[in-house]
């Protein structure tokens, strides 16, 4: 089964994600299986980002495996009485229906950059003044340690001294 979706709200994270509305396409085989039903596939979007050292904009195209097993709700019980975590047994819904939603949150946002940046050289922003690094490579700051800040008030009075 092959469908283009909404993207759902918050898929992804607080610097890059996929927006809300935007095409998420999905490539999914349906399987009957004896617990259930098996979906496999793959989840394709573009996620929208900042870069985490210059502040610019980070596009990156998300393609990720899928692979959920939603279980008949009389088979879930048992799964939770057995041991496992009932936010990790899936539940077919009524009428048998499939709730992707939580499945394409629980894949796409850990396949997600942790840290997104423009390019794998950025050298992000100058901790002076903020300008950015990539637009002016030579970019410096003529900078006095503040321990030879005393000294620098005589270096300009020796000059008037010599001057008069």
């Amino acid at each position: 089964m092959q469908r283009t979706v909404a993207a759902p709200e918050d898929l992804g994270t607080d610097v890059i994600g996929i927006p809300t509305g935007t095409d998420v396409e999905l490539d999914l085989r349906l399987e009957a299986v004896m617990e259930g039903v098996l979906v496999t596939g793959s989840v394709r979007g573009r996620a929208i980002g900042e870069c985490v050292r210059c502040l610019g904009e980070v596009v990156e195209d998300v393609d990720v495996p899928l692979t959920e097993l939603y279980v008949y709700p009389e088979r879930a019980a048992v799964a939770v009485e057995d041991g496992d975590e009932e936010e990790d047994v899936r539940e077919l819904g009524d009428d048998d229906l499939v709730d992707l939603e939580p499945a394409l949150r629980d894949t796409v946002v850990p396949a997600l950059p942790f840290q997104p940046l423009c390019r794998p050289d950025c050298p992000g922003l100058c901790s002076e003044c903020g300008a950015r690094l990539a637009d002016d490579p030579d970019h410096s700051h003529e900078t006095l340690d503040p321990r030879w800040s005393a000294l620098s008030g005589l270096l300009g009075s020796n000059d008037e001294t010599k001057e008069s």
